[in-house]
């Protein structure tokens, strides 16, 4: 796609992979072609693995940007929480290959996808906004609410703990655990290979049902808290 992002498809299945050189933040740029390559996916109509370079899928949102004027940050987490919601509704399935660390608006996007697989090893997953002096975005709050065990999620959410990925697992942030890259790439390419063998109509109809209250309130956190 462009310098950020990368899209390449095989078949029925499309690879989204984030790759900034760095942290893989979550700036306006980030998510306008994250945006691009979700748009292409569903021209393509390709159940999508989304990733990011070995080690990283994202640290979330530049922290300096909260330091910049009123009205960059509310239009970056009101792009930032639009993502997430059209994650949450994707008409086709997606896939996380959690490659290394997710936080923030980057374990929020994890949240957001369908099968989760994550890496074992010394990575760190969580919601650690209240340890740098932010308040979760009702949207993040919502998602964290739907994917995440109670337990986990009140944990997660309160106390800005980073966790490593088997008990990231336990509460929630991931689904399956592999070894290593390869196999992190391996299995989730072939569930989202398998995936495309359901019924895409009765896919989106269920999702729609099952994420109905989670949808309806990630959409009024993100028009409450930052407008429509």
């Amino acid at each position: 796609m462009t310098d950020l992002v990368t899209y390449r498809r095989d078949g029925a299945v499309a690879t989204v992979t984030m790759d900034d050189g760095k942290a893989n933040v979550m700036s306006e740029d980030m998510i306008r072609e994250l945006g691009a390559a979700l748009d292409q996916a569903e021209v393509d109509r390709a159940v999508v693995v989304l990733t990011g370079r070995p080690r990283l899928f994202s640290a979330g949102y530049d922290t300096a940007m909260f330091g910049r004027g009123p009205e960059e940050i509310v239009r970056t987490l009101r792009a930032g929480g639009n993502l997430v919601h059209r994650l949450l509704s994707f008409p086709y399935p997606v896939v996380a290959a959690c490659s290394g660390h997710a936080i923030a608006q980057g374990a929020f996007l994890l949240l957001a996808t369908d099968v989760r697989f994550g890496v074992d090893g010394d990575f760190k997953l969580g919601l650690n906004e209240v340890a740098i002096g932010l308040t979760i975005p009702h949207y993040g709050v919502e998602v964290a609410r739907h994917r995440l065990t109670p337990p986990g999620f009140d944990r997660a959410a309160n106390t800005g703990g980073l966790f490593a990925p088997r008990e990231a697992r336990d509460l929630g942030f991931l689904d399956i655990l592999v070894a290593d890259q390869a196999e992190l790439t391996e299995r989730a390419t072939a569930e989202a290979e398998r995936l495309a063998g359901v019924d895409m109509a009765a896919h989106l109809g269920t999702k729609q049902r099952v994420r109905a209250q989670a949808l309806a309130a990630v959409r009024s956190g993100i028009d409450t808290e930052f407008g429509a």
